[in-house]
């Protein structure tokens, strides 16, 4: 397994991004375990698929970032 760290405030009673998260992850096939913090979220995934997930989660990224502009 790999660790992956998202670098963001969320609410440990929130599971909106979680969620999406693992449910993006699920869809393109990357099976994963989330460890929700305060300050930080974790996700394992399979070492195999890291970059794959990493890139999947970069992209999610910057898709957001361009809704929220337009907002």
């Amino acid at each position: 397994m790999r660790q992956i760290t998202l670098n963001v405030n969320s609410a440990l009673d929130g599971v909106d991004l979680t969620a999406g998260v693992a449910a993006s992850l699920a869809e393109a096939g990357i099976l994963c375990n989330m460890v929700a913090l305060y300050h930080h979220d974790h996700i394992f995934v399979p070492a195999g698929l890291a970059d794959r997930a990493l890139h999947l989660l970069e992209t999610l990224q910057r898709e957001s970032a361009r809704a929220m502009r337009k907002c």
